[in-house]
């Protein structure tokens, strides 16, 4: 349908706590679509609603779309229910914090509950890249990035970085 503009820090708006969606209807579909065409055209592997400023507890991941085949997969109102102890760490980038890469430690591997583009209640267990782009994108739905992981200056330099690359494209 339409890629919209996928916000970026510091934007408060990406602190906001997502709601739950009451109903998956046409209009909670729709929205699906825009944000599959937005995470698409931004050349990304998961987009949380908030990322495009709305707050529903909606994201989109397809980590196929790297070897450029398409298979999107929708989780609506997603809740962990359970995470392994074991950790693994992998580098992770945001389509919010546009440049900055860097290593982030979550659980290896979890149980996600959710509902799919149809309103049924679906399971998954993950493990690997899809467990770690679960927690990142389900993060975004509690209001936190990736890089609230981070040390405090490692955090600090990268929302400089982002203040300085917002205000030159504003200037430019």
């Amino acid at each position: 349908m339409t890629a919209r503009p996928i916000l970026t820090a510091p934007d408060p708006r990406l602190q906001a706590v997502s709601t739950d969606v009451e109903r998956v209807d046409d209009e909670i579909r729709a929205l699906v679509t825009d944000m599959t065409d937005s995470m698409y055209a931004a050349e990304g592997i998961g987009l949380a609603a908030i990322q495009i400023g709305v707050a529903k507890r909606i994201l989109v991941i397809d980590l196929d779309q790297k070897e450029g085949n398409k298979n999107p997969r929708a989780f609506i109102n997603p809740k962990i229910t359970w995470a392994s102890e074991e950790m693994a760490t992998y580098e992770e980038g945001c389509l919010s914090v546009p440049e900055i890469w860097d290593d982030v430690e979550r659980p290896a591997r979890v149980k996600c509950e959710y509902l799919d583009i149809d309103g049924k209640p679906q399971t998954l267990e993950a493990d690997g890249l899809l467990a770690t782009c679960l927690q990142h994108e389900m993060d975004h739905l509690n209001g936190v990035l990736f890089i609230d992981h981070l040390s405090r200056l490692k955090k600090s330099m990268a929302v400089k970085k982002l203040t300085k690359a917002k205000k030159l494209q504003a200037a430019g």
